[in-house]
């Protein structure tokens, strides 16, 4: 089927303080099915924490761009970014002062050896701006297509989103489905007292920290391509005209590149906020999938702090309605949308879409091998 992809800049009255009150821009990417499927379901894409869309959910290299794959299959597809992250606005994170402290001289451009003054001494964004912006494109999405209820499909911290909101609109959410899902049992019940909270707005990631990291995940011949970190990371470095001036001066004269993102804080996701109302699972059906790998959702070892300690199989156990449905992955960690799982990850989710079944099934836990086939889990 073929695809019609529409951009949108999708107008949002900002309320965090680094904005509040301003017009900005929320990026929307919309693949929009061009064939005879008449009123197409609408199935919104959100990213996590560190990276954008456009290189999580429609990655332009071979068969990585899940959002285009859903849309191929009749589905309305739409991708967003959150107000700091991708091609969405992004306040006071121009300014290498607002970067983490401790990297200032490792890693900016020029570099920031001694002290140096913030022009905004906070963290950025927060849940309750997170899940107003979230509001403002399912309406948008509402108001375009027509329809009543959208599909939430969420990477990573993600959860902490769609999970909360999901929730609290049952009436405007059709299913969750979760990749990787980021989830404290002991985090944040309440917000802070007084917001924003001291800190700084703008993380940056360097290519061999990327790199590196995803390292420590692969332990299978071919659960990953050949050159794939220098596709996402080229993705990246595409997506951020700031990020990829920034850095120490290389031999061959360019800056290294930084990959910037937003500092949040979140609250309102743990075992308690899961179960509240019998929602999920209940009116609103939950997949959740996540590589057998993933040390990042799955923190190992555990972390002493509750507000960094986290578990997918916790989540699940939250989850208090019937329908719900956890499959572990093989050969997949915590990147497995650009793994040799990721095939298999987006048949699951057209089949998720439209049926909301795994295997036959409305609950349980299954294993999913490299060949896609799926069995109960042990």
């Amino acid at each position: 089927m073929a695809v019609k992809t529409i951009n949108h800049l999708v107008q949002h009255q900002s309320t965090i303080d680094a904005s509040k009150g301003q017009w900005i821009d929320l990026f929307v990417r919309e693949h929009q099915p061009s064939g005879p499927t008449p009123n197409p379901q609408a199935v919104l894409m959100l990213h996590g924490r560190s990276v954008p869309v456009l290189a999580g959910f429609d990655l332009q290299h071979s068969t990585y761009g899940w959002g285009e794959t859903l849309a191929k299959a009749g589905y309305n597809v739409f991708m967003m970014d959150l107000q700091g992250s991708g091609g969405s606005t992004r306040p006071r994170m121009e300014d290498p002062c607002n970067v983490n402290p401790s990297l200032h001289a490792t890693l900016m451009k020029p570099p920031l050896s001694g002290p140096r003054t913030p022009s905004y001494p906070f963290q950025l964004s927060n849940s309750q701006s997170d899940w107003a912006e979230l509001d403002t494109v399912v309406e948008y999405i509402k108001d375009r297509t027509g329809v009543s209820k959208v599909a939430f499909i969420g990477w990573s911290a993600a959860s902490f989103q769609m999970g909360p909101y999901a929730i609290e609109h049952p009436d405007k959410v059709e299913s969750l489905f979760l990749v990787a899902p980021m989830f404290p049992p002991l985090g944040r019940k309440d917000p802070p007292a007084a917001l924003p909270v001291p800190g700084f707005p703008t993380h940056v990631f360097t290519k061999d920290g990327f790199g590196n990291s995803w390292d420590d995940q692969v332990h299978c011949d071919d659960q990953r391509e050949p050159g794939i970190v220098d596709v996402v990371w080229q993705a990246l470095m595409d997506i951020d005209p700031i990020g990829r001036t920034w850095g120490p001066i290389q031999a061959s004269g360019k800056p290294l590149g930084l990959s910037r993102f937003r500092n949040a804080l979140w609250w309102g996701w743990n075992t308690q906020a899961a179960g509240k109302g019998g929602v999920l699972g209940g009116s609103v059906p939950v997949l959740i999938s996540y590589g057998e790998y993933d040390t990042t959702a799955n923190t190992t070892p555990p972390s002493a702090d509750p507000l960094f300690n986290f578990s997918v199989p916790a989540l699940y156990n939250a989850v208090p309605g019937p329908h719900r449905l956890l499959v572990k992955m093989a050969c997949a960690g915590h990147q497995v949308v650009w793994e040799g799982q990721h095939q298999n990850l987006h048949n699951m989710s057209k089949h998720w879409l439209k049926h909301k079944k795994v295997d036959g099934k409305t609950q349980g836990m299954f294993d999913m091998a490299v060949d896609g086939t799926i069995s109960p889990s042990p």
